[in-house]
């Protein structure tokens, strides 16, 4: 549940585009904890894990958008699945087992989006790591469920989503790997910010801005951005990471948009307010989710304006191995200092060659 939370805490994690899943909280979580309490090699992690991210995404694709859209936090629903069906491969449970663990799973899936900009929304990850691992134990001990607890007519799929599409989770099984749609965050916020984040961080680089300059701001985005990120008033950091008018500020006075400008301190300096009070967005429809256009009327009167048809760190414009691993440094180095972080990133480089994937546990770990 720690591990699961933590990974969540600063919403700067990696995001399947298509469904909005956060796909390697629940899963990766779940085997770390496992993989510090049975042998396990590099390769059966990964192994699991990429079953478990598949198990996750595909049962996302099968509900989203209805899912989504009366309001469940879906990396908290699907996440349990993918955390037990990983926990299972690893512990390695029979046919039967897999079944009851994943109906064990879908009656412990969980998690509202009304609690986004809280604390609340990092723990819907850490209960569905520690539900999908405990649904795996469970059934490693005969502990049953109900056979079609996804697909039943009181199952997951039809109790929790107005609308469903089962050849989702079964199409190309093998063939196709979700895992190949699933990418990173540049930002710590959220992903359908991050095109707004993106046009005013080039405009503010190629236009040398401070926001002194700056009489007001216009953004053209998406209609998710505005249903998911449209807090005109944040009161703490982690409502700030749901609006997308902070978002706007932050990148054009900080040129930053990472852990230090969703602070409780930042969201309510004044400098920030006061530009944030001049950002205006409105909805397109024509755009992309990762697309928004960028217009700032500058006080003598110009208007500068970008486009983004896809943001950095969407699957058209990928952060970089490099890009990876400074963002990894950031965080890292404040706990484990630069020497260990590096050790650490060259253990998740080559985990498939590790004989016991529980070191990267014990790396992660600051003496």
């Amino acid at each position: 549940m720690l591990n699961g939370t933590s990974s969540h805490t600063f919403d700067y994690d990696d995001t399947h585009l298509r469904t909005v899943i956060h796909p390697a909280g629940p899963v990766a979580s779940a085997l770390l904890a496992l993989s510090e309490y049975i042998p396990c090699s590099g390769r059966d992690f990964l192994h699991a894990f990429t079953i478990g991210v598949e198990v996750e995404c595909r049962i996302g694709n099968a509900v989203y958008p209805s899912h989504y859209d009366v309001g469940w936090h879906i990396t908290g629903t699907t996440g349990v699945f993918g955390a037990a069906a990983a926990s299972g491969r690893l512990l390695g449970l029979s046919e039967q087992q897999m079944v009851w663990a994943l109906g064990i799973a879908a009656t412990t899936a969980s998690g509202l989006r009304e609690m986004f900009g809280s604390m609340c929304k990092p723990l819907h990850i850490g209960w569905a790591a520690k539900n999908g691992l405990y649904a795996a134990l469970l059934a490693q001990r005969d502990f049953t469920s109900a056979d079609h607890g996804i697909e039943g007519v009181r199952g997951f799929a039809n109790v929790l989503a107005t609308q469903r599409n089962y050849s989702e989770i079964t199409e190309a099984l093998g063939e196709r790997w979700e895992l190949t749609q699933n990418t990173y965050k540049p930002f710590a916020c959220g992903i359908v910010i991050h095109p707004t984040i993106d046009g005013c961080l080039q405009l503010r680089r190629e236009h040398g801005l401070s926001g002194d300059e700056v009489s007001g701001i216009d953004l053209q985005v998406h209609p998710l951005v505005l249903e998911l990120t449209g807090k005109r008033q944040p009161r703490v950091g982690l409502e700030g990471k749901f609006s997308v008018f902070h978002c706007a500020a932050v990148a054009i006075i900080d040129g930053a948009a990472g852990v230090a400008e969703f602070s409780d301190a930042r969201v309510r300096d004044p400098k920030v307010v006061s530009l944030r009070d001049r950002v205006t967005a409105t909805v397109d429809t024509s755009l992309a989710e990762d697309a928004a256009v960028v217009s700032i009327a500058l006080r003598g009167g110009r208007t500068l304006r970008k486009r983004v048809e896809h943001a950095v760190g969407s699957l058209a414009r990928p952060m970089s191995d490099g890009d990876l691993e400074s963002k990894f440094h950031g965080l890292c180095d404040p706990v484990l200092g630069s020497i260990r972080s590096d050790a650490l990133i060259s253990a998740c480089w080559n985990l498939n060659e590790s004989a016991t994937a529980a070191d990267l546990a014990k790396q992660a770990t600051p003496v």
